[in-house]
């Protein structure tokens, strides 16, 4: 790693906890509050949309990135065009309620045309059946694009979304490196990283302002897409980034599934989600954010690391990974009817 990359990911921290304070300021100035309702895992009045300051430290840094010739110009395109576009509707959100339908298209068209920016999926295999092509082509815009939105359904706590997209960056940042994988993989993971570290310096519990909609959907955009980037170095599969994201991809899911079961809507707001039954009954954000990061370092992050190792053994791995978060998920209470808990 050289210096210049070193000093790349530091600028992008620093930028990170300087413009979530401005952020905060500003909001706080304008009455840009998160009021606590009966949906609400939150009870004090808090300041939103500190996630701009993880798009723009992110964002900038990949610029410099690019222009230093560590990062390639399609990646970047691939990144700041669409992901703004994601962050913009994300922030009119924040402010009033955006249409759902509108929500959407803007995020399949975001996530469309950085596909194409990046030359799309590459081709992989399920059992036996190859997938490439157009067919590759749709799977990796569903997937993005629901990657995105649960990644928003995820940021409901104090700390869970920003300690999750620094663990999963940091996560590929190194085991990429360790592959042999040049800057262009590694670099914006690291700034990502970085500039979720540095909004979680504001954002962990009792947080001070939160994320919202501009941050989450962005962050979760700029994973998905760099997860797609990731499989074409060595030894990265679909499978390693399923595994990497199998917490939020178990809960998400899951919960879901079981609300659309009984007829509710998937996009109406709820605390339905395993994390948040946890928070309420431990009566704690932080031992739920810190009970995450403690299951990615103990099991996701070694599944990872084997998953590239043993690259043949990497399906039935992420199948076990999934099937381990999808049940404790649901042992947690992931979708299950919300009443009030004793």
């Amino acid at each position: 790693m050289n210096a210049v990359v070193i000093l790349l990911a530091l600028g992008a921290g620093v930028a990170s906890v300087v413009l979530t304070g401005a952020v905060r300021r500003l909001a706080l100035g304008a009455g840009l509050l998160d009021r606590p309702n009966e949906r609400s895992s939150h009870t004090v009045p808090t300041p939103r949309g500190g996630g701009l300051a993880i798009v723009i430290a992110t964002l900038a840094g990949l610029v410099v990135a690019g222009l230093a010739g560590e990062v390639p110009g399609a990646l970047v395109l691939a990144l700041s065009a669409p992901g703004l576009a994601v962050a913009a509707i994300g922030f009119a959100d924040d402010r009033r309620p955006v249409p759902a339908r509108l929500r959407f298209g803007v995020h399949v068209a975001a996530v469309g045309a950085a596909l194409v920016a990046i030359g799309g999926l590459p081709p992989f295999d399920i059992g036996g059946l190859r997938v490439a092509g157009q067919a590759g082509g749709v799977v990796a815009l569903v997937c993005c694009v629901w990657f995105l939105n649960l990644f928003n359904f995820m940021d409901g706590i104090d700390g869970i979304a920003g300690a999750e997209a620094a663990f999963v960056s940091f996560a590929c940042a190194g085991l990429l490196a360790v592959a042999g994988a040049g800057a262009a993989f590694t670099v914006p993971w690291l700034l990502l990283g970085a500039a979720s570290l540095g909004f979680l310096a504001w954002n962990w519990a009792p947080a001070k302002i939160f994320m919202g909609d501009a941050g989450s959907g962005f962050t979760g955009f700029a994973i998905a897409l760099l997860l797609v980037h990731a499989m074409r170095a060595p030894a990265f599969s679909l499978w390693t980034a399923l595994i990497l994201t199998a917490p939020f991809v178990s809960d998400a899911t899951l919960t879901l599934l079981r609300r659309g079961l009984r007829g509710e809507r998937w996009y109406s707001a709820h605390r339905s989600h395993a994390y948040q039954w946890l928070a309420r009954r431990w009566r704690s954000h932080a031992r739920v954010t810190l009970l995450v990061v403690a299951l990615d370092v103990a099991i996701v992050l070694p599944a990872a690391i084997a998953s590239m190792r043993w690259t043949d053994r990497a399906a039935p791995l992420a199948a076990l990974v999934l099937a381990l978060f999808l049940g404790g998920a649901g042992l947690a209470g992931a979708g299950r009817p919300e009443r009030p808990v004793a």
